[in-house]
């Protein structure tokens, strides 16, 4: 069965485009051209993804609020944002609303086409893991990959899909450094440097709301990142 996108786009030719685009790699797309119509539409079940732009119509942050409201109905629908929009303030309010990936107008068709096929093998691949293994724990951190769900110190961390599977490209290899393409790699995700430095940034925010003495996630300047004992 074909994967269900919700593509909202307010301009109607590149509304088409897109929509002709990704129906041609044999997704299903239904598109929309503003929040209230996706939010009329958007019932369950919900799509396998949705892809937003941010400014819709008279509402130059539309695409801002239709995140929060399809969060507040999914913690794990994978959302993307393409849009003009490309300053580094708006990247990371995207992310902080948590989007899965942001990505900007001016990237090819074919790499776009790229980072929508990285998303979705992502998940297929945390599917198979979840059959093999249904829970990885390291220190006080829990990954019930059964459930998509991280818990420090028997808390539960609120990440987004990308977050989790960055955490866990990190935590099956506590100690050793992951460069940022590698993290790209083994978490199936295709993105530049800024925006994994992002989700490295949200990624701590988030543990240590729970545990202010959170500091498992070391920086190797130069070289990535790693998970480093308590």
């Amino acid at each position: 069965m074909p994967k269900r996108i919700a593509l909202v786009e307010d301009e109607a030719v590149i509304r088409e485009n897109y929509t002709q685009a990704l129906e041609k790699y044999g997704y299903q797309v239904d598109a929309y051209a503003s929040v209230a119509e996706a939010e009329r539409q958007l019932t369950a079940p919900l799509p396998d993804l949705a892809i937003l732009d941010v400014s819709l119509g008279d509402e130059p942050e539309g695409g801002f609020k239709l995140c929060r409201w399809l969060r507040s109905q999914s913690d794990s629908l994978p959302i993307v944002f393409l849009t003009a929009m490309d300053s580094d303030f708006d990247i990371i309010s995207g992310l902080r609303l948590g989007a899965d990936d942001y990505i900007t107008k001016d990237i090819s068709l074919p790499h776009f086409m790229a980072r929508v096929s990285a998303l979705f093998r992502r998940i297929s691949a945390m599917n198979l893991k979840a059959e093999q293994c249904e829970q990885l724990e390291v220190g006080s951190l829990l990954l019930d990959l059964d459930r998509v769900k991280v818990f420090w110190k028997s808390n539960m961390v609120d990440l987004t899909l990308t977050e989790f599977w960055m955490v866990h490209a990190l935590v099956k290899n506590p100690g050793h450094v992951r460069s940022r393409e590698q993290l790209m790699e083994t978490a199936n995700v295709i993105v530049d440097d800024s925006t994994i430095t992002s989700h490295i940034k949200r990624i701590r925010k988030k543990f240590s709301q729970l545990d202010p003495d959170f500091d498992c996630i070391d920086t190797v300047y130069g070289m990535g990142y790693r998970w480093k004992s308590e």
